[in-house]
């Protein structure tokens, strides 16, 4: 395999990756490299990323229903009022992943977010979107960055607000799956403008 954007079933170039599994198909295909907005939504992408450190991502894409299930829908309000039994009830769920440093960022991290006005999370995040227009396509999975200026900054900024669990490839991650960058491949069925 070259890292080039290859012919799915259905004919259409994808990103290798995105046709790796039945799973990563609807995702890569109407999700990942989308615009995502709003700070409930962007709390969802940040705490999945989070988790996701040091693992798969197919292993949360496949768990993400038990996710919002287990974080009230990543409603930050709702998540910044659980308890120490919620806590515990999360490093029980086997629907997650019950890694202790992870749950405790993301608790602490709908705290600290609970007491920002609304929208400011979004606009944090969406600051550090580079220009379009400076960036072109990818050709194979080789030119696509796991950290770039853009990403350092974000995660300086969102750690220097207070957040946990976001380093500069986790912001790339997110950057990526929330359309800050378009990282799918050139000819990709899925990428943007092309």
């Amino acid at each position: 395999m070259t890292g080039e954007a290859i012919p799915g079933p259905d004919g259409l170039l994808r990103c290798p990756w995105g046709l790796s599994t039945e799973d990563y198909v609807a995702y890569h295909d109407e999700e990942w490299g989308r615009p995502v907005h709003g700070d409930d939504a962007l709390f969802e992408r940040l705490c999945l990323e989070a988790f996701q450190s040091g693992l798969s991502w197919i292993t949360i894409l496949r768990r993400r229903e038990g996710f919002r299930k287990a974080f009230s829908g990543f409603r930050i309000a709702d998540v910044a009022r659980f308890t120490e039994a919620d806590r515990e009830r999360l490093l029980a769920d086997e629907g997650i992943i019950r890694n202790r440093a992870k749950v405790d960022a993301t608790l602490a991290n709908a705290k600290l977010l609970a007491t920002w006005s609304t929208g400011e999370l979004d606009a944090l995040i969406w600051s550090h979107a580079p220009d379009r227009a400076t960036r072109s396509a990818p050709r194979t999975l080789a030119e696509v960055p796991a950290v770039t200026d853009e990403s350092t900054a974000l995660s300086k900024a969102l750690k220097k607000r207070g957040l946990r669990f976001i380093g500069p490839t986790t912001a790339y991650a997110l950057m990526q799956a929330c359309g800050l960058v378009d990282d799918h491949l050139k000819g990709c069925v899925a990428r943007g403008g092309e």
